[in-house]
């Protein structure tokens, strides 16, 4: 078997955390994620510009989000997830999961929407963001049988083993990785505008649907007696490695990787849906301050007068 998909690792030595982390500079995602940084920070620049304020928490999540994506496909374990099933989980679970909360958590779709001009450009943002399409991918019912299907249609079927046999598979493998994950945490964070606007509590139940088919999938992996994907059942000699004890770590790496998303998700929802009670709460207690509490001297005297028929 070629374990060299893109250019040959037959010779990689055995796995450190110092190897795995020796910069490579994988052209595409550093020239996508150098991109995405330089737009986002020019659009902060903009805002900031013209006297309005940025929250700089939204920065520092999106600068994170950025660098978890370079982080894990930028670096030697970019080499090594090609022939370690381990190494390779890793990968799909920090661009999948971690790297899609943190990119939403910057807000860039409002970043955008606040810092281009009124004109044909801004219009178009907002007809794209009103568009059926995005309103059918984004929706809990496409979104969590796609993000089940990246799992289960990929990993236990020939397409793995195909999309690793290239570099370009294997990079448009990792960009439909990032992109699953962003369409379906998009609603689920709530943080930018978008078609769906689901409830705080439909909102933790369609999280609570998707998350537990990873941890499903983690504990397949550790269970197989036996190498379940092709691709990584006969790793070169030079790595050390036993395939299925590499299976059955990769399988522990999804199977934990499930909860850290979800305490995630949980955490800002919760702080979300605490700051929304607030404002709701402020609102109403403007409303009485305007109109004297008429409302709560209405609901009274109804009570009153229930009160005077009963006697």
């Amino acid at each position: 078997m070629d374990h060299g998909g893109h250019g040959g690792h037959l010779d990689l030595p055995p796995f450190t955390l110092a190897r795995g982390l020796e910069w490579t500079g994988e052209p595409v995602f550093l020239a996508g994620s150098l991109l995405a940084l330089a737009l986002y920070g020019y659009g902060v620049f903009r805002l900031r510009r013209r006297g309005d304020e940025w929250p700089v928490g939204r920065t520092v999540a999106f600068t994170f989000g950025v660098l978890t994506i370079v982080l894990v496909m930028c670096t030697g374990l970019n080499d090594y997830g090609m022939v370690m099933f381990s190494v390779h989980m890793v990968q799909h679970m920090v661009i999948s999961m971690l790297s899609p909360i943190l990119l939403l958590l910057g807000a860039p779709v409002t970043l955008l929407l606040r810092s281009l001009p009124t004109g044909r450009a801004r219009s178009a943002v907002v007809s794209l963001l009103h568009s059926r399409y995005l309103w059918v991918i984004t929706h809990p019912v496409f979104t969590i049988p796609l993000f089940i299907a990246s799992l289960y249609a990929l990993y236990f079927t020939p397409l793995f083993d195909t999309l690793m046999e290239s570099k370009a598979g294997h990079v448009g493998m990792m960009v439909h990785f990032l992109a699953v994950g962003l369409v379906f945490f998009w609603p689920i964070m709530g943080v930018d505008p978008g078609p769906n606007r689901p409830t705080h509590v439909m909102r933790m139940l369609t999280l609570f649907a998707g998350m537990p088919f990873h941890a499903f999938f983690g504990i397949a992996l550790m269970m197989g007696s036996e190498p379940m994907v092709d691709v990584y059942s006969d790793p070169p000699a030079s790595l050390g490695i036993d395939a299925l004890d590499d299976q059955q770590a990769a399988g522990g790496i999804a199977w934990a990787f499930s909860e850290i998303p979800s305490v995630l998700v949980l955490v800002a929802l919760i702080y979300q849906w605490y700051n929304s009670e607030q404002r709701q709460a402020r609102r109403s207690d403007r409303t009485a301050d305007r109109d004297g509490d008429r409302e709560l001297a209405a609901y009274n005297a109804y009570l009153a007068s229930l009160q005077t028929r009963g006697q």
